[in-house]
């Protein structure tokens, strides 16, 4: 029976992996194995295992691969499979967010892995989020203000600002980067809302820009 990691790194490219990782500014090393195809590899591996019985296990085991194409699949297979966690999963969760922390792996986290965990279990939100905004981990604060992208209608907007605002100060550009997209994102459900935040605090440049990306000052 072939593991996972076996089976990527006989598809890895040395010519793919050099491009990848400049891309990353070179802090991690690649198999080079470019998005479609590592979703194809572990479709393969998939139809070939089945879903993995312990899947936090095995996402904790990839999480400590050198390649970073393994942080990768973890994410992968957490999105596919992560409605069916326990609330518990969620301490997992915290503790991959800040392994090996970059925009790339972080944003798979929130957006999406605790994103949907956050909706199965919204009893979880008031305690996680206050000790992620609290905190002064870049990349948990950056979780906090990211994890409802998707809520639309749904989004907490008092929390969505209430996390902004304590970040505001911040010099650090993925916190910037952070409030402005997830204000761009609650715009296109409250445009007139996130205008008045902006009008009301000051943003850092960047996180104006991307705030008012789509609806301008008006």
């Amino acid at each position: 029976m072939m593991d996972i990691q076996t089976l990527f790194r006989a598809n890895s490219s040395h010519v793919d992996a050099k491009p990848m990782e400049a891309y990353m500014k070179n802090q991690f090393t690649f198999l080079g194995i470019r998005a479609g195809e590592r979703k194809k590899l572990l479709a393969r591996f998939l139809k070939e295992q089945g879903e993995p019985v312990d899947l936090l296990g095995l996402v904790k085991i990839l999480f400590q691969e050198e390649e970073r194409e393994f942080q990768y699949v973890a994410i992968d297979l957490l999105s596919r499979y992560g409605k069916k966690q326990p609330s518990e999963a969620i301490s997992v969760y915290e503790e991959l967010v800040v392994q090996k922390s970059w925009w790339d792996t972080v944003d798979g986290l929130a957006g999406t892995v605790i994103s949907n965990h956050f909706a199965a279990y919204p009893e979880l939100i008031p305690s996680y989020n206050a000790k992620w905004i609290d905190g002064d981990n870049i990349w948990l604060a950056r979780t906090a203000i990211l994890f409802q992208l998707k809520y639309k209608e749904k989004t907490d907007a008092e929390l969505l600002f209430s996390n902004c605002e304590k970040w505001l100060d911040s010099k650090e550009f993925f916190i910037q980067k952070a409030i402005g997209w997830a204000l761009r994102q609650y715009a296109k459900e409250s445009p007139e809302e996130v205008r008045r935040f902006v009008k009301s605090h000051s943003l850092a440049p960047l996180s104006k820009r991307e705030a008012l990306k789509h609806i301008g000052e008006a």
